[in-house]
């Protein structure tokens, strides 16, 4: 059933004048509430799928200013998909494969974005871009276009990395290895396999590495932080076995009596990998939450500790 457009910043609850902050922080607090794995309403998957299209545009500079001059309409002339042998990418369905694919074609200077590491995998493609002078039958030869394709990845599998078949519409299949820790923005270079030259060598195919912002975790450098919810009495008399989220499932940890909120538990090597063998951390932050309802039990027994604690947080002591 086709779904009407709705405006992205109405779908974020924002401004148009936001900031990338504000854009972010209402993006996480949705993607919170309605992710699949929280939120079982019928619904929900469909809102995490909005909210999360109206992110990637919204975060993305260059999209955002698109959107704001073009509306719904923002997209027109990146379609480049009738483009002879490219129809398209099939990469599959789940949540762990590669969704919402673009290509862009034409050249540029791409070589002085690419690591050693990335060159190391796919092997160092010809020097030069756009046309080129060689040794043609008449003395000229053009060296293939360079082509773009995006792919997208979700935070867990840009951390765990490996093989991913893709497949494009012309029938050429590639097995391409993502390396474990892949960034956003990243690109992977597949030598020879752009556009076929003209008496010269074939243009090289770059694939561009998004990776999906996951509502539970923000990344920074190779640490991940992620809040911990806990009640007001594992905070203060601490608790064991205390379910915190990771990129490859769930860990459990200790919570020390007398934590505050913003106390930081750390998880070593549960962060992203660094591309050099090593892995940043995962940090749970505490945050404490309180009951919004509470049985006539619940509510004598705080009464009563209200009665007699010493306890105040204002104090200066």
């Amino acid at each position: 059933m086709a779904v009407g457009f709705r405006d992205y910043y109405e779908t974020l609850g924002v401004d148009r004048g936001a900031s990338e902050e504000d854009i972010r922080r209402a993006y996480r607090r949705l993607a919170r509430e309605n992710h699949p794995d929280v939120n079982k309403d019928p619904g929900a998957e469909d809102r995490f799928k909005e909210i999360s299209e109206a992110y990637e545009v919204l975060r993305d500079p260059e999209k955002r200013e698109k959107y704001d001059r073009l509306g719904q309409n923002w997209k027109a002339g990146q379609d480049v998909s009738g483009a002879s042998g490219f129809e398209g990418f099939d990469f599959g369905s789940g949540a762990g494969g590669f969704r919402d694919v673009r290509m862009d074609f034409g050249g540029g200077d791409f070589g002085g974005d690419f690591s050693d590491f990335f060159e190391g995998i796919f092997g160092r493609g010809r020097s030069g871009f756009g046309g080129g002078r060689g040794g043609g039958r008449n003395g000229f030869a053009s060296r293939g276009q360079d082509q773009v394709a995006e792919i997208e990845v979700s935070l867990a599998d840009a951390a765990k990395g490996g093989k991913r078949k893709i497949s494009l519409a012309d029938g050429r299949d590639y097995e391409v290895n993502i390396p474990a820790g892949v960034r956003d923005g990243q690109r992977i270079r597949l030598a020879g396999e752009g556009g076929s030259g003209a008496g010269g060598p074939s243009g090289d195919l770059f694939l561009r590495v998004r990776v999906r912002p996951d509502p539970r975790f923000d990344l920074e450098g190779n640490d991940l932080y992620v809040d911990l919810p806990v009640t007001p009495w594992e905070a203060t008399l601490g608790a064991d076995g205390v379910e915190v989220p990771t990129l490859d499932g769930n860990a459990r940890v200790r919570v020390p009596p007398g934590s505050s909120c913003g106390r930081q538990l750390r998880l070593r090597g549960e962060g992203m990998p660094d591309g050099r063998g090593g892995r940043g951390d995962l940090y749970a932050t505490v945050q404490i939450k309180v009951p919004k309802e509470l049985s006539p039990r619940e509510r004598e027994q705080f009464e009563r500790l209200a009665e007699v604690s010493s306890f105040s947080p204002r104090s200066r002591r």
